[in-house]
């Protein structure tokens, strides 16, 4: 039931700001140079690193448990990006994840529909901390899953959680849709 799991982490990441992409049609359209007044909004970056997870599954008839407990270390490196956001950062997490799904007592395609209750938590250290006003994450998620594998799907469950996240100086509210194959 308990195994651990090394992993290998790369990234590669582009983000930019609504108004270099203004910029960059109106040159396009006009030919006017207004690149001076939108240059600080375009991030390139990539990142490579690793994380250690130990992971407990307990599978039985009446209930399933997950357990997983990751600590992530990951450097970024910008490239080919805007004056002002240019640098790298040290960016580990440590992750707790947790998740528990048992049948409600119905049955709906001939099978019993679930319940899921998950809880996560994730804190942001190194130079990550508190760039964001926050330096952890708390989330709490409610929901139902399917079993479809009474039937020749492709899809075999499908799951629907809604999650509400808050930390330090941050809240929110959000619907996740998984499928499994």
């Amino acid at each position: 039931e308990w195994t651990v799991r090394p992993i290998a982490n790369i990234a590669l990441g582009h983000v930019e700001s609504d108004t270099s992409i203004i910029g960059r049609i109106i040159e396009e359209e006009t030919g006017l140079p207004v690149s001076d007044f939108f240059d600080d909004g375009r991030l390139n970056a990539y990142g490579y690193g690793g994380s250690m997870m130990l992971d407990w599954e307990r599978y039985r008839e009446d209930y399933e448990i997950d357990l997983e407990l990751r600590y992530t270390w990951i450097r970024l490196e910008s490239f080919d990006s805007s004056r002002g956001v240019e640098g790298q950062a040290d960016v580990p997490t440590f992750n707790v994840w947790t998740r528990y799904r048992a049948p409600t007592g119905l049955t709906f395609l001939q099978r019993p529909l679930r319940y899921v209750l998950e809880y996560a938590y994730s804190s942001f250290e190194g130079d990550q901390a508190g760039v964001l006003g926050f330096d952890y994450l708390n989330s709490v998620g409610l929901g139902l899953e399917i079993d479809s594998e009474a039937y020749d799907v492709v899809v075999t469950r499908t799951r629907l959680v809604g999650r509400y996240r808050f930390g330090n100086n941050v809240s929110g509210f959000g619907i996740g849709l998984a499928v499994s194959f």
